[in-house]
């Protein structure tokens, strides 16, 4: 949905996915856009760097990254496990977090500020129920987006 109404808007889009997502990609390319499809694995941070350096690449700057990457686990709390907690908040908050600053180092280097989109939840104020890392997540991405909307608004970086 997002990517395609920025491909829309007349953007090129750089996708980084688990698996390939066949259906986007054929949405996006019906638009005249790019796609340029990377796989990744998002719950560790060492694919970071070559992502961004291929989005350069391949269409010259970066000016808007959304961060939409997101799992859940479902427990009560009494019996949730530190593995369900470690991958939710890997993929949730770390990955949003050293994503950004990867892009926010690019947007700086390039000089004309951009934009970071960051996906939090309804969760982040209700709490929900069987969702603890989740909620631990989606409240540290509200948190997070207003901390580097403050330290980057000076560079026009836009959170």
């Amino acid at each position: 949905g997002m990517a395609l109404g920025l491909a829309q808007a007349g953007c090129d889009i750089v996708g980084v996915n688990i698996v390939e997502p066949t259906e986007t990609i054929e949405l996006i390319k019906a638009t005249g856009q790019k796609f340029i499809d990377i796989r990744a694995n998002l719950m560790k941070l060492d694919d970071i760097p070559s992502i961004v350096s291929r989005a350069v690449e391949e269409c010259g700057h970066v000016d808007i990254l959304v961060n939409n990457a997101g799992i859940i686990r479902r427990n009560d709390a009494i019996d949730f496990s530190e593995q369900d907690w470690d991958d939710v908040m890997n993929i949730n908050i770390k990955s949003v977090f050293f994503m950004s600053q990867a892009v926010a180092k690019q947007f700086m280097a390039q000089g004309n500020g951009g934009k970071i989109i960051n996906i939090a939840s309804m969760l982040s104020y209700q709490g929900g129920i069987r969702v603890p890392s989740y909620t631990a997540s989606k409240s540290g991405v509200m948190g997070i987006t207003r901390l580097m909307a403050n330290e980057w608004a000076k560079h026009n970086i836009n959170v």
